[in-house]
């Protein structure tokens, strides 16, 4: 959270002890916000309302270890849901082409474990240690409440090659939430002050990656292409 919440946190943990009938001390108070401080406010938010909903524990109190194991189960959670749009991308596309998902936090955490081709060149054997580094380093991310830059799409070997020979690369193959995956795409390249190089959809919908003749039907094919 940033020091400019504190109000609202304030108010918020305020008004869910006043729910259960108790009083917030100023020291309780502090003592809540040195727990939470690092978290989202509004992942924050959804871990009370999830503890008031619990049917075995929603009728006590909760206390700071409450919400901070609902946050850390929270960012779990976020970390397999990436990492499972990421192992499905590298399987049904390959890394032959750019790719831009819809979480822009997937690309600076691939970026950080030495960019997408690199990802499809790992072995199978090497794969379950892999998605661990992902998701810890995901987790990671989330759990500091970082939003860090990133590259704007994610170069396949064919943009490696033409970047190289001076070509002309194709679009990036969105994975995810279309409309989402455009935003992340638009503002990494204004952060890079680069014109862009896709123009969104007027729909949102989901896209599943999709292979063609350019692409790798799958993982062995693509570290194949790599080896």
């Amino acid at each position: 959270m940033r020091t400019d919440e504190f109000q609202r946190f304030q108010d918020g943990v305020t008004g869910v002890m006043g729910f259960y009938g108790r009083s917030v001390s100023n020291f309780a108070l502090d003592v809540w916000w040195g727990a939470l401080k690092g978290y989202d406010l509004t992942a924050i938010v959804e871990a009370f309302n999830r503890h008031l909903a619990n049917p075995d524990v929603g009728q006590f109190p909760p206390k700071p270890a409450d919400i901070v194991r609902m946050l850390k189960g929270s960012t779990q959670d976020a970390a397999l849901q990436a990492w499972a749009k990421v192992d499905r991308a590298i399987r049904h596309v390959g890394t032959y082409c750019d790719v831009v998902f819809d979480d822009a936090l997937i690309h600076r955490v691939i970026q950080d474990m030495g960019g997408w081709i690199a990802l499809g060149a790992r072995s199978e054997s090497e794969w379950p240690f892999v998605a661990k580094e992902f998701e810890n380093r995901y987790r990671g991310f989330r759990m500091r409440n970082e939003s860090p830059a990133y590259p704007a799409s994610l170069t396949g070997i064919a943009s490696a090659h033409n970047g190289r020979k001076g070509f002309k690369s194709d679009p990036p193959v969105l994975i995810g939430n279309e409309r989402r995956a455009c935003q992340v795409l638009e503002e990494g390249l204004h952060a890079l002050a680069s014109p862009s190089r896709g123009r969104c959809p007027d729909g949102e919908q989901e896209v599943e990656p999709a292979a063609d003749a350019r692409t790798a039907a799958g993982r062995e094919e693509q570290v194949g292409a790599t080896a």
